[in-house]
This record gives structure tokens, sequence and C-alpha cells, in this order.
């Protein structure tokens, strides 16, 4: 049996970002819930589900779940490829925001606040 690990401290960044996923995945709840009464409902469903896994994300990603992480980049990865037809300059800032959010997410201090939150959930 091994001594029990000290918690690990969630890096400033990891509060950061998920902060910013939930509030972004909120503010989009919000703006997107009046479509369900004027779009088709699959559509403005599907619109709304993208949406509530950034607040899904965000939250989780604060409790120190791995899968959280890898559930941001395909979020923003999505819309960049999302965004590609439209205007390639919202593209660009979108892959901006996915190599950062990449970046924070994957990096030596919160790799290690992922692994001592998987540690401490056995």
């Amino acid at each position: 049996m091994t001594p029990a690990q000290p918690a690990q401290r969630r890096p400033l960044s990891i509060t950061i970002v998920g902060a910013l996923f939930i509030i972004a995945g909120l503010v989009g709840l919000a703006y997107h819930a009046p479509e369900l009464a004027t779009e088709p409902p699959l559509e403005s469903g599907f619109v709304l589900f993208v949406r509530f896994l950034a607040v899904l994300a965000g939250a989780f990603v604060l409790r120190g779940a791995n899968w959280a992480r890898w559930l941001m980049v395909a979020w923003l990865a999505y819309h960049v490829v999302l965004t590609v037809p439209h205007a390639v300059s919202s593209a660009v800032v979108h892959f901006i925001l996915l190599a950062s959010i990449a970046f924070l997410v994957f990096r030596r201090a919160a790799s290690a606040y992922f692994r001592s939150a998987a540690r401490r959930s056995r």
C-alpha cells in the first residue's frame, strides 16, 4: 500500500479555462434558446446540445476529469471546422483559441493536476 499522495492544486489556467467554457456555454444556451420556437427542433436542439457540452466540459475540467479537457479541445476543433466555410478570419481566430486552450490544458502542470485528480477518485 502506498502512502496517500498530497492533493495537487488546480492550476489557475485550468480554473480560468473551465470558467470561460461554463460562461460561454451558458451565454450560448441563453442566446440560442429562443430558436427552439422558430427553428426545426433537431437543428436548434443540436445547437443547444453543443452549448451544453461547453458547460459540461468546463464544469468537469474544474473537477479534474481528464476526458473533459479532451472534450474542450474537440469542442473547439468542431468550431474551427464549422467556421471555415463561412469566414477564414473567424476560422483563424477559432484555431488560435484551439491552440491556446490545448496548450493550457495539456501542459505539464495541468497534466499533473489531472493525474492527481484521477488518483483521488480511485
